[in-house]
Formats: structure tokens, sequence, C-alpha cells
């Protein structure tokens, strides 16, 4: 196998832009540009679902509407510029993820550490999601309502 040269490094270095614009987002959110909880910080969740592209943008519209329906524990916010939900500690528990956000073949429903999910040694935390249909929405519901208790 023949050794990479150094512009094969210094193009494979690095965060892709997808990567450095979601950095930039997150220190905003740090920085308190975008609020953590209340009104504004929905407005920013909603802002950010309105950005989307089709389908991603019907599917986060409709996660946003199971999530406040069935866990008004969890407020709405940013993350790293996706549509998120914090907990009353200010900790984000679950995200929408856009697949255009990564350039990935789909949507994602993550969920992070402050998410309480476990299952003994191992279990999903990231959900890929290609459609929403009613058993995919309870399965939603099942996971937010645990993940939030």
């Amino acid at each position: 196998m023949p050794a990479k040269s150094s512009s094969d490094i210094k193009k494979s270095a690095g965060f892709t832009d997808e990567e450095k614009a979601a950095m930039k987002e997150y220190l905003k959110e740090r920085q308190g540009v975008h609020p953590r909880g209340g009104a504004e910080a929905e407005s920013a969740a909603l802002a950010k679902i309105s950005e989307m592209r089709e389908p991603d943008r019907a599917m986060a519209k409709r996660v946003h509407e199971i999530i406040k329906a069935n866990t008004p524990g969890l407020t709405p916010r940013t993350w790293y510029g996706m549509p998120a939900y914090g907990n009353k500690e200010g900790n984000v528990v679950c995200f929408f993820q856009p697949a255009q956000k990564f350039k990935t073949r789909y949507s994602t429903l993550g969920f992070s550490d402050k998410a309480k999910l476990d299952e003994g040694a191992i279990w999903p935390v990231v959900y890929a999601l290609k459609e929403l249909t009613p058993a995919v929405e309870a399965k939603i519901v099942a996971l937010v309502k645990k993940a939030a208790s």
C-alpha cells in the first residue's frame, strides 16, 4: 500500500464544513446567544426546524409535537444547531439531527447520557428515522417518556 502524501493527509485532516458549523452553533449556545429555556429557546428550535429541507422539516415538526405533548418536563432549545429538548436542570436529554446536517441518508433521534434509557450493560441511544408511521411515533413516545423519567 503506497504511503499517503502530505496533500492527502491535509485533505483528510480536520473537521468537515458541517462539523465546523455545528461547533460554531454550540459556541453561540454556550455564550448565551441561543437561550436554553422558555419561549425564546423554543422559537430558536422552531427556527432551526423551519430552515430544514423536506422531508427533514416535516419529521422534525412532528417529533417536536410528540415530545411537547408527551414530556412536558422537557424544554425545547437548540444544541449544536439542532432542535433539542432539555430537562429542568438545563441538560439536553434528546435531539433531532436532520439528514442534511452531516449529509447522511437518514435523520436521527438521539439521546444524551442524561436520558434514562439504561438497560443493563448496553442500550441504543440513537435511532435512525426514515419516515414517521404510527408505530414509529408510538416508539418515540415510549422512548422520550422513559428518557425524561
